[in-house]
């Protein structure tokens, strides 16, 4: 992931899910937590369930970098986060959101409008029934990322342009 973020000038974070259907709701998390601790050159969107709302304010921010987060559904144990580069989606037919529109489309619409980079960091939820609030385990990768992703996102360096 951090080989991903090389050469980043401006990044958005958008972070996925539904608050009334548990772990769908980390990707929101995420971001929720990243608030006020990002530099200036990170756009942070909490989306909830409709992230193609933002689609304009997307497009005027013109990042290099965009980051989807959001649950999903890949088999693996509970809190488990998955790094996707966007080219891997456009490989496969299938979706790992635990939404009904598939974030595939989301992706292609930006990456023809914009031409810039896009990767998703899926977390496989434990719950994703309806329900207020994050399980522990998914509460605890929720943290992890954050930790992981404000480590990464204070060494990215602002283009002098910008």
């Amino acid at each position: 992931m951090i080989e991903w973020f090389k050469g980043a000038e401006r990044i958005v974070i958008v972070g996925i899910g539904n608050e009334l259907r548990r772990d769908d709701f980390v990707g929101v998390r995420v971001v929720k937590d990243l608030r006020e601790k990002v530099p200036e050159h990170v756009m942070l969107i909490e989306s909830e369930t409709v992230p193609e709302s933002y689609i304009d304010e997307i497009v005027e921010f013109n990042p290099s970098h965009i980051l989807l987060i959001d649950a999903g559904m890949m088999g693996c144990e509970p809190g488990a986060a998955k790094f996707i580069h966007y080219d891997t989606i456009l490989k496969t037919n299938s979706a790992v959101s635990t939404h009904s529109l598939p974030l595939r489309v989301f992706c292609d619409y930006l990456n023809m409008t914009l031409r810039t980079k896009i990767a998703l960091l899926i977390v496989q939820p434990e719950n994703a029934g309806f329900g207020e609030g994050l399980n522990k385990r998914i509460e605890e990768a929720a943290s992890e990322l954050k930790t992981a992703l404000l480590r990464i996102l204070q060494r990215t360096k602002v283009n002098k342009k910008l």
